[in-house]
């Protein structure tokens, strides 16, 4: 039987998925209004979760490759706020776009590969984790 993954690794991957259908609504959205900032901060504190999370997954501060996803949101979603609260709109555009993609979607992307812990959890499936008979 493989070990179940850590709670971390499931307040990581709901956040993530949380994060990805605001953000897709929030790029959709009229841009500018008290709702969009309102989103926006939840959206903001969402990839927080997400970014910090990963830092224990497999273990505390265990670096791998794909914590640069990590890195780039940590410094990248800081910098898009600021720009937001300056009136930079196209430097706030960019750099949240940009965490969408990079940090959602390709990270997401290479999270699940096989030989990660999402990834099996994918392949493997729930069933995996769960004691035979």
């Amino acid at each position: 039987m493989v070990q179940a993954p850590p709670l971390v690794v499931y307040v990581h991957f709901i956040a993530a998925l949380a994060a990805m259908a605001i953000g897709a609504v929030q790029l959709a959205r009229p841009k500018g209004t008290a709702g969009h900032r309102v989103i926006g901060w939840t959206w903001a504190a969402l990839m927080m979760v997400v970014a910090l999370s990963s830092l224990w997954i497999p273990a505390f501060l265990a670096f791998t490759w794909i914590h640069l996803f990590t890195l780039f949101v940590m410094v990248t979603l800081p910098l898009a706020l600021y720009r937001a609260h300056r009136g930079e709109v196209a430097g706030h555009a960019k750099g949240m776009r940009g965490i969408y993609i990079g940090g959602l979607i390709v990270a997401g992307v290479f999270a699940f590969m096989p030989g990660r812990v999402l990834g099996n959890l994918l392949w493997k499936g729930v069933w995996g984790y769960l004691p035979r008979a």
